[in-house]
């Protein structure tokens, strides 16, 4: 396949800011702006950022738990005690302190192998994320080099229209010329005249659409810029694409299928987690508490204290909760079952799209080619008829339809070269390769 390279220097940019100096915004610095602060990548790191935390081993439940606690009591009643021999004792204002402090410790040995699974499904969602992540890069890369194509397709368009206007300018003049020293009609001077008018009409029309353009490239850079910047408009196509290559490619790496692929795993560890509520649970708790308390005349004792460790094993068995467990278990084997129907789904709506987007490559690839030729057949085309229009061989209509040929199959060219170019991107994505190409 031959390298089609066709760079263009962008003249007449915006009539208001031509004098000032432009900016050349490359592929590579678009790229780098976008990586940077794209609203979109951004959330999506957020989101990744999240699932690498969720998979920490903090959220896990294997370590240990550990808690301490302390108190202390006060209380002063008025007490009457009576004892075995029929005396009393009256007391007002008996006072009662007590204190208390304990570290506790509380670990779960086993519960089923839940906690494993549970790990295990955390890791495959941060994958899943991470997955998520590079389709959204994916799809940016995408949308960045659309828009940035169509700036550049919009410039070498505007940069067309702009010497077509300098042509109608230059034939008008020449019919001015013409008409005041009587070798022309009024009539061929009022076409020149509307000519000129059209073709200044086009090309104000272009600015727009070209600024417009850039301010929508400023949303997916997530900056603002002014839009007085000129774009790299030159097209380079990878020559070794073959469509076996990009078949294998895509079933090992496109983003969707891989997504799915780890929702399949997702789904079967969360039968796994189900099933461990068939399975016992055992713990383990132990703590070292303190005690003291500080008691009034009319009790057995004056004052305490007490410390110590306390330890023990809690072995519980959910012998039936009622068949929860048991539909949960169902469900979770039907939920399994969607996402591997979806995964054959995704496969043949994928490997469709596949062979959709390579036979219009090569289809919008061969239609280039033929525009190629067009250009040159027409640019002849409209040499020839300068010179005989010079000679006053052909009429001005004549003339005047040989450079809208020209501007024509000049603009077709150009849509088909970034058309080709599109396509081609298109085809990187599917393939999950469009992260590793040079731009």
């Amino acid at each position: 396949m031959k390298i089609i390279r066709n760079t263009i220097l962008i003249v007449g940019f915006l009539s208001t800011l031509q004098g000032i100096s432009q900016e050349i915004l490359s592929k590579k610095e678009a790229l780098e702006i976008t990586l940077e602060n794209n609203f979109g990548i951004k959330i999506a790191n957020n989101n990744l950022e999240v699932a690498k935390n969720n998979k920490s081993i903090y959220n896990t439940g294997f370590l240990p738990t550990a808690s301490i606690s302390s108190g202390a009591n006060y209380s002063n009643n008025n007490q009457t005690i009576s004892r075995q021999d029929g005396t009393s004792t009256s007391i007002d204002g008996a006072v009662t302190k007590s204190y208390n402090a304990s570290i506790g410790l509380n670990y779960t040995i086993f519960d089923g192998l839940g906690r494993k699974y549970n790990y295990q499904q955390l890791k495959e969602t941060y994958n899943l994320t991470e997955l998520q992540a590079r389709e959204t890069i994916e799809n940016t890369y995408l949308q960045l080099f659309t828009t940035y194509f169509q700036i550049a397709r919009f410039s070498e368009n505007h940069a067309n229209l702009k010497e077509a206007l300098a042509i109608s300018k230059q034939r008008l003049q020449r019919a001015k010329y013409q008409y005041k020293y009587g070798q022309s009609t009024k009539l061929e001077l009022l076409n020149a005249e509307v000519d000129v008018n059209n073709d200044s009409i086009t090309l104000i029309n272009a600015n727009q659409q070209l600024s417009n353009v850039k301010r929508g490239l400023n949303i997916i850079l997530g900056i603002e810029k002014e839009v007085n910047y000129v774009v790299e408009t030159d097209v380079e196509f990878i020559n070794e694409l073959n469509f076996e290559d990009l078949l294998q490619k895509t079933i090992a790496n496109n983003s969707t299928l891989k997504q799915n692929e780890k929702n399949i795993a997702i789904s079967e560890f969360n039968i796994k987690i189900n099933k461990a509520n068939y399975l016992p649970s055992l713990g383990l708790n132990t703590s070292y508490g303190w005690n003291k308390s500080e008691n009034p005349s009319t009790s057995f004792l004056a004052a305490s204290t007490s410390n110590g460790l306390n330890a023990g094993l809690s072995l519980s068995w959910n012998l039936f909760d009622g068949g929860s467990t048991k539909t949960n278990v169902a469900n979770a084997k039907i939920a399994l079952e969607n996402q591997q129907i979806l995964l054959e789904q995704q496969k043949v709506t994928i490997d469709n799209s596949l062979k959709n987007t390579w036979e219009n490559y090569q289809n919008q690839l061969f239609i280039l080619k033929a525009q190629e030729q067009n250009v040159l057949t027409t640019q002849n085309n409209f040499d020839r008829s300068t010179e005989r229009y010079k000679l006053g061989q052909i009429t001005s209509i004549e003339f005047r339809q040989a450079q809208i040929n020209l501007i024509n199959s000049k603009t077709a060219y150009n849509n088909a070269k970034f058309d080709a170019k599109l396509i081609e991107l298109q085809l990187l994505q599917l393939s999950g390769d469009i992260l590793n190409v040079n731009f």
